[in-house]
């Protein structure tokens, strides 16, 4: 006989009715659900027990959603996180991204949707590859979701980090925005042209040296590049 996977969820919900009805429809599709109200149990939960998809509310008692996941990303917690919310706006999602969830699900949401995201974050571990990646002065370890540039640690987001990753596995190849958002992101994600825009201004803040050109080359009006050139120190005339 063959081994059954059980996979592990964890729903941080305030909200008794959207909490039975998830834990209801999870489970009708065989998924283990653990449930958890309050943002300090969350985070408890999530130091004490491993899970492969955690699913978590913005508004939630004694630590918000964005909190909770800023405070887990800073321990270097990979587990992809999906967050739930009613806030729509460009501004909450770039914070919601930015605080480190992998997807984004506004309420109110039917049951179907919720299935397909999770389905797309548990598939995303299996394309990653856990080899090294070297471009230049940076070196990227799929191992500890680092980035290292002459020899320094880099700590990234994990949507900076597979945006990163992406472009250094294709050295001084052009991508449009729309190709990024295609390549690094899950097909169902609400993701806009601007919020690349942010996640390359997040990352050059932390890898760009102060007077040398960008290693992340905008090409304008045509998109971004891994710079080979700049990545390996070397100056050269901007695009």
């Amino acid at each position: 006989m063959g081994t059954t996977i059980v996979t592990k969820i964890l729903l941080v919900e305030d909200d008794a009715n959207i909490a039975n009805g998830v834990i209801g429809w999870l489970s009708d599709q065989h998924y283990t659900v653990e449930h958890v109200s309050d943002g300090a149990e969350a985070l408890e939960r999530l130091k004490a027990c491993k899970y492969d998809v955690v699913v978590l509310d913005w508004g939630l008692p004694t630590i918000s959603g964005p909190e909770i996941c800023k405070q887990y990303r800073s321990t270097q917690g990979k587990t992809p996180i999906l967050m739930l919310t009613a806030h729509s706006t460009i501004e909450d999602k770039l914070h919601g991204f930015g605080s480190g969830a992998d997807d984004y699900l506004t309420k109110p949401f039917h049951p179907k949707e919720l299935s397909v995201r999770i389905e797309a974050l548990l598939r995303r571990p299996a394309t990653l590859v856990a080899d090294n990646v070297k471009v230049g002065n940076l070196e990227l370890h799929s191992n500890d979701y680092c980035l290292y540039k002459n020899g320094n640690p880099i700590r990234l987001l994990p949507k900076e980090f597979d945006l990163i990753k992406f472009l250094m596995r294709h050295p001084d190849q052009l991508f449009s925005a729309d190709e990024l958002i295609d390549r690094v992101w899950n097909s169902d994600s609400e993701v806009s042209r601007e919020l690349v825009k942010v996640y390359v201004t997040k990352i050059r803040r932390k890898i760009d040296q102060e007077g040398e050109p960008s290693i992340i080359a905008t090409v304008h009006g045509r998109g971004y590049r891994l710079d080979v050139a700049a990545a390996a120190g070397v100056a050269q005339k901007k695009d």
